[in-house]
C-alpha cells in the first residue's frame, strides 16, 4: 500500500500539474483545428485528427520541454522521441477508438460516430501521452 501511495504521489504532483495547465491550451488549440477540419472543411476523420496532432504537437513540444519538464537537453534525439511517442499515441489511442465508438454507437450516423471516436481518442491519447512524456521522453535522471 505504501508502494502505491509513492507511486500516486510521484505521478500526480507538480509536474502533473503544468501538463494539464499545457494540455488545457493545446486541447482547445487542437479541438479548434480537429473539429474544424472535419466540420467545416470536410476533411476526413485521419487527415482531421493527424492535422490536430501534427499542429498541436509543435506547440506542445515546446510548452511542456521547457515549462512542464524544464527539460534542458539539446539536439534532435529529444525532438525524435517526442515525435515517435506522439506517432505511437496517436495511432494506438485513433485506432482504438474509432472501431470501439462504431461498435457503441453501430445504429448512429457516421458524422456522430467519428465526432465522438475523436472525443474518446483525444482522452486516451492525453493517458498515454502524459506517461510516456514523463518517463521516457523526458526523462529525469533520478525518474
Amino acid at each position: 500500500m505504501q508502494k502505491l501511495k509513492r507511486l500516486m504521489a510521484r505521478l500526480f504532483d507538480r509536474t502533473f500539474l503544468k501538463f494539464v495547465l499545457v494540455g488545457v491550451v493545446n486541447t482547445i488549440f487542437g479541438y479548434a483545428i480537429m473539429f474544424a477540419f472535419y466540420n467545416l472543411l470536410g476533411l476526413s476523420y485521419w487527415v482531421s485528427s493527424a492535422c490536430n496532432y501534427i499542429f498541436g504537437s509543435i506547440l506542445s513540444y515546446f510548452l511542456n520541454k521547457h515549462f512542464t519538464f524544464q527539460d534542458k537537453s539539446r539536439g534532435f534525439q529529444t525532438v525524435l522521441r517526442f515525435a515517435v511517442n506522439i506517432a505511437c499515441c496517436y495511432l494506438l489511442a485513433y485506432g482504438a477508438a474509432r472501431p470501439a465508438v462504431r461498435w457503441i454507437l453501430r445504429d448512429c450516423s457516421q458524422k456522430l460516430i467519428d465526432n465522438a471516436a475523436m472525443l474518446v481518442g483525444s482522452v486516451v491519447f492525453v493517458a498515454l501521452n502524459y506517461l510516456s512524456q514523463r518517463f521516457l521522453t523526458f526523462k529525469k535522471a533520478e525518474e
